[in-house]
């Protein structure tokens, strides 16, 4: 197997290689879509993040998340269960001197039940594939996000769309389906 080589996009660490370590599943989010996401986000957001709150859940090699700290992100939390890929996250962030960015090594589902009042602006979804994760996550996410928040979902195939979601952006590529999402406010 080729070994997957990454590198962060776009901002203040633009080019930095981010280590991808061998492990299950582990499937990196292409530079391409990335840099489309991330112009997306720029877009709407006015290229200002400085007070963006951003939950990167299924982190992996932190791909997504490092390119919000690298765009000057509030705050982005990241979720990673492999012990290994945690270990690398926190090796990167130190190099980078991110202080921005706070590793947990844990599961996410235990995560998302003990959040504590932090609202998120962003959150990132990019799941192992084929374990059916993003219809499992959809209803807890309404409470941890703040007003007029996006939530970015990877999926191996057209997704089903959550209820009281609209679809900002999507696009394909190869064999990764992607969305920027809006979830109505709850009620």
């Amino acid at each position: 197997m080729q070994k997957h080589r990454i590198r962060i996009v776009g901002g203040q660490f633009k080019r930095t290689p981010i280590p991808v370590i061998d492990a299950p599943g582990l499937r990196p989010t292409p530079d391409r879509v990335r840099e489309t996401l991330f112009n997306w986000l720029n877009h709407l957001w006015d290229e200002s993040w400085q007070d963006k709150q951003v939950l990167d859940l299924f982190a992996g090699t932190g791909a997504l998340g490092l390119e919000a700290v690298s765009r000057g992100a509030g705050h982005v939390l990241m979720i990673e269960n492999h012990r290994a890929a945690a270990a690398a996250l926190r090796g990167l962030r130190d190099k980078l001197g991110a202080t921005n960015l706070r590793i947990h090594q844990g599961d996410a589902w235990q995560v998302l039940e003990r959040l504590d009042a932090t609202r998120y602006d962003l959150v990132l979804l990019d799941p192992p594939f084929g374990l059916g994760l993003l219809e499992r996550i959809w209803p807890a996410l309404p409470g941890i996000l703040n007003p007029g928040a996006y939530v970015y979902a990877e999926s191996e195939s057209a997704i089903e769309l959550p209820e009281n979601s609209t679809v900002i952006r999507s696009g394909k590529a190869g064999a990764v389906h992607y969305y920027l999402l809006q979830f109505a406010a709850p009620q």
